[in-house]
């Protein structure tokens, strides 16, 4: 899909995501990526709702593979969610998973799935980080989530940088008033399998694609490395 069907698909589809039926999606087959973000019963997951609009362009923009223009909605509890290539979770509330988002979260990660959760606090001890990270020793243990070198192949699949790239957010005190100089992840045989940000990524890129052209450098080209890292295996 080049660029100009890109316009014109988002143009239709108003100012965020295109959000449909799950029956209307067409095949998987049809695509190489879809962006699924996951709605979960605790907590405001329906955050930054350009932002995904904006990931799609940039791997139209960066890569050759063949991307949905479409935001998938799924819920966790939805055994649908586990066919997903890629997750997207975010909030700034409470993350208390029913057993059934639980489950599913586990047999999505251990068998190869991908998960980026962003905190929209941005704040290591806000209720979303500290009751996110609460859930994730529940399921994978204390240790499971560990912060990962600056020098991680993430920082290389695509783009190459020297570690997570700053927000402004951060950058204008917001939060906890730090700047987060490392992401943590849960990592599976050598893989990182669930991405973990307070830096708040996903208001970062929360704003029309077609602005991009005000900017001196794409700050959504993270993201295209991080899609790049989960789709390699």
């Amino acid at each position: 899909m080049d660029r100009r069907h890109f316009l014109k698909s988002i143009a239709a589809c108003g100012l965020g995501s295109c959000l449909v039926p799950t029956r209307a999606f067409a095949s998987d087959d049809d695509y190489d990526f879809y962006f699924t973000r996951l709605s979960y019963e605790s907590g405001n997951w329906e955050v930054d709702e350009r932002a995904p609009a904006n990931i799609l362009n940039s791997l139209i923009e960066y890569t050759t593979i063949r991307v949905d223009l479409r935001e998938r909605v799924i819920a966790l509890e939805d055994p649908l969610m586990l066919r997903s290539p890629f997750c997207y979770m975010a909030g700034h509330r409470l993350v208390e998973f029913n057993n059934a988002e639980a489950e599913n979260f586990e047999t999505y990660v251990r068998n190869g799935g991908f998960v980026f959760v962003d905190d929209c606090n941005h704040d290591i001890d806000g209720l979303f980080a500290r009751t996110f990270e609460e859930q994730m020793a529940k399921i994978f243990g204390p240790d499971a989530l560990k912060k990962i070198p600056n020098d991680h192949p993430l920082y290389s699949s695509f783009f190459k940088f020297d570690g997570p790239p700053t927000t402004g957010l951060e950058l204008n005190g917001w939060g906890d008033d730090l700047v987060h100089d490392y992401l943590k992840a849960i990592e599976i045989d050598g893989k990182i399998r669930v991405l973990y940000s307070n830096k708040d990524y996903g208001c970062e890129w929360d704003y029309d694609f077609r602005n991009k052209r005000w900017l001196a450098k794409d700050n959504t080209r993270f993201a295209v490395n991080i899609v790049m890292y989960a789709m390699t295996g």
